[in-house]
């Protein structure tokens, strides 16, 4: 091996950094991650603000725990039935006009929530929810390998990512305050008035990325000639030191690795759905009853997230190791919800301190998880494989709220988050007794 050359865990080489790439990748990181960030943060807002709408949303309408339980988690089937369907339709007609689409149509459909008054309007909507936002979050993964060589990606994939816990930082007290201000104003509730002001701006954003987003490198305009091919050279210098992926998608769904990353990531979202759909419940729980006041807490732990993803992104790179870094995240994450069962509703100190712990622990395992499907996936398999673990793991986020509501209506919150917890352990030991000997077969002989 040459003096100006590495290797990460898989046995993907690439050249050493030079000053001329290390320009280069802060210009694409500049052009594409603000903007994909930005459309994740509207994403995550208007999938989760039911969350702090529910303060006051449920007296209103008359709704019991486990009617929002299972209306929050609705959302994700149908995230599993259109999210393999979405990827496929961006590897073909490309990334800008695929997220475009679903930004302008979860934007309407989260405006549309403001008229819910039954039970069964509340799941269709959510339903459709999941629909339109289905194959954003793949859609992007895929998007950024487009852009991104392997030994880049974890950080990549965890700036991006993070925007989901500044959607956190932002979308809690915009909601609070929202829900405290505009409360009765033209005769509708706060609750309402939260949906109609966070559902227009993505609507927005949908026609602006159909102006800003490039589809792939060879398409830059904004990067000039020599950059442009510069990129696709160490592009294709990576691809080349993988080795042989999958490329054959039938071929790649019968892989028993992709069902077992499936079994791994399940167990993460059950813990990351149940803390973004009932975090806002937990800390009323425990004696904060403003909805302004939630959501400045709820920002808070939110920003620690942020800071755990990209940090953890950042040194998961430098370390050229993926499986620990995810997995001892998830295990901190579930010693978080793990005495968050005990200190609800009693110690607020106690138990925002382990809400905060299962929030950054769980959020900073998310990132790095997404380093290892990409391992062994691409092309057209890639945009199928990294589609179905990502819809069928999400089915986690379906039973958590569900359970979640059902057991907070029989008095049993503290059950429901030992065994989100237990799940969430699991992350860790499906990490190191599936993914050491996939990686052991990907380096080269």
């Amino acid at each position: 091996m040459t003096a100006n050359a590495m290797t990460e865990p898989g046995g993907a080489l690439t050249d050493a950094a030079t000053p001329q790439l290390e320009a280069l990748y802060k210009k694409v990181t500049w052009r594409l991650l603000p903007f994909l960030m930005f459309l994740w943060v509207l994403a995550w807002i208007d999938r989760v603000n039911v969350g702090f709408a529910k303060l006051t949303m449920l007296q209103d309408l008359q709704f019991s725990e486990t009617v929002y339980g299972l209306g929050a988690g609705v959302f994700f089937l149908g995230y599993f039935f259109f999210e393999v369907p979405s990827n496929m339709l961006l590897e073909r007609i490309g990334a800008k006009r695929t997220l475009a689409r679903i930004t302008i149509g979860w934007g309407i459909i989260c405006i549309l929530m403001m008229f819910v008054t039954t039970p069964w309007q509340f799941y269709t909507l959510r339903f459709l929810l999941g629909v339109f936002e289905a194959g954003f979050y793949p859609g992007v993964i895929l998007y950024l390998t487009y852009w991104f060589p392997s030994l880049r990606r974890a950080k990549a994939f965890g700036l991006f990512m993070s925007a989901s816990a500044l959607a956190g930082v932002v979308g809690g007290p915009m909601a609070g305050t929202i829900m405290t201000q505009l409360g009765g104003a033209n005769g509708w509730a706060g609750w309402q008035w939260v949906f109609l002001l966070e559902g227009i701006p993505s609507v927005l954003a949908g026609l602006a990325t159909l102006y800003y987003l490039t589809d792939k490198p060879d398409h830059a305009h904004w990067l000039s000639a020599d950059e442009r091919r510069l990129l696709t050279s160490d592009l294709d210098r990576d691809r080349k030191a993988l080795g042989h992926r999958e490329h054959n998608v039938l071929q790649s769904l019968k892989n028993p690795i992709v069902w077992k990353f499936i079994a791994i990531f399940f167990c993460i979202i059950m813990a990351n759905s149940a803390l973004t759909f009932f975090g806002p419940t937990i800390v009323r729980e425990v004696g904060f009853t403003s909805p302004a006041t939630v959501g400045w807490i709820m920002a808070a732990i939110y920003a620690c997230g942020a800071v755990g993803m990209i940090s953890n992104g950042i040194h998961s790179d430098r370390a050229n190791e993926v499986r620990y870094h995810c997995g001892l995240a998830a295990l901190a994450g579930a010693i978080g919800l793990t005495i968050l069962g005990f200190a609800v509703p009693g110690s607020a100190p106690l138990a925002l301190g382990a809400l905060a712990l299962a929030v950054v622990g769980t959020m900073s395992a998310i990132p790095v998880f997404w380093q290892m499907p990409n391992h062994f996936l691409a092309g057209s398999a890639a945009a199928v494989g990294i589609a179905l673990i990502n819809s069928v793991a999400n089915l986690a986020g379906f039973g958590a709220p569900y359970l979640m509501g059902y057991l907070r209506d029989a008095g049993a919150m503290s059950t429901g988050l030992w065994i989100v917890a237990a799940v969430e352990a699991a992350t860790f030991l499906l990490i190191v007794k599936f993914v050491v000997s996939f990686e052991r077969r990907a380096k080269p002989a």
